[in-house]
């Protein structure tokens, strides 16, 4: 299978950046998307809105689904689904991309925000996985993606963000239990990273960090498609990096994905 024409993919945090990006290159194929996001009213500080993506994966060959949805509300995804599942027939793929960051030390990281993480990053990973898999075990080539490292216990990138650390290894530990778990069951279910940090409008948030360092969230959606494409059955339980996919791919000029690569930083996690 080369293409995504006709699949159904449910994506968290589709309104913009990343999630965005891999919905439009599934749309570009005839996909039909699921915009699973809080945003549906404008926010100045970061653009984009669940109508805005649905708009934009219709314009570029794909059918669209804007679902309001807080995927750490249980009843707010199982309803997402439903939709989904009633407008679509079924799913396909399900993109765990919704994560919440916070890069601060333990006495400069309150509760509220340390729950926040947690609650979106792994439990709200293992919750959409959840209520997607009855319809995932039923599709012909069934994916799981979640947009997760490589598990590390290395100290260095613990002790500067305890708190993102855990929610984001929570992702990675979700992947491998699932993969355990659902692989053997035909479901492909991996995570992928990006090389580099990724140039997108919530990164320009984050103090100290600029988007200008990244790449374009393209890349991660090219790598995106290349795992989605693949044969579901016994390609499962793989911590995947964006620029090794594309490589594996035949891809070679990476220049595309970055207006400056000399300044790229590379991402998190990654030794």
């Amino acid at each position: 299978m080369t293409t995504l024409v006709g699949k159904t993919l449910f994506i968290t945090g589709a309104s913009r950046g990343i999630g965005l990006a891999i919905a439009l290159r599934a749309a570009r194929d005839g996909a039909n998307v699921a915009v699973a996001a809080k945003s549906d009213v404008p926010n100045p500080r970061l653009p984009g809105t669940i109508h805005t993506a649905a708009k934009a994966i219709t314009e570029a060959g794909g059918q669209a689904l804007a679902l309001k949805c807080d995927i750490r509300e249980e009843d707010q995804v199982r309803a997402a689904v439903a939709a989904t599942v009633d407008t679509f027939g079924g799913i396909d793929i399900l993109v765990n991309n919704a994560s919440a960051i916070w890069l601060r030390g333990a006495l400069d990281t309150p509760m509220k925000r340390f729950d926040l993480m947690q609650q979106v990053n792994a439990r709200g990973s293992f919750l959409c996985a959840q209520a997607c898999l009855p319809y995932l075990l039923e599709a012909p080539n069934p994916h799981i993606l979640t947009l997760a490292p490589p598990p590390s216990l290395d100290p260095k990138w613990w002790g500067s963000h305890t708190g993102y650390t855990l929610a984001k290894m929570g992702m990675s530990f979700v992947t491998l239990g699932l993969a355990a778990e659902f692989g053997p069951q035909g479901v492909a279910v991996n995570a992928l990273w990006p090389r580099t940090i990724i140039g997108t409008d919530a990164l320009n948030m984050i103090p100290g960090v600029e988007a200008a360092n990244g790449r374009s969230p393209e890349i991660v959606a090219d790598a995106a498609h290349a795992v989605l494409v693949r044969e579901a059955r016994g390609f499962s339980g793989n911590f995947l990096i964006d620029e090794d996919v594309l490589r594996e791919a035949g891809v070679t000029d990476f220049d595309r994905y970055a207006p400056d690569a000399a300044r790229l930083l590379p991402d998190l996690f990654l030794d």
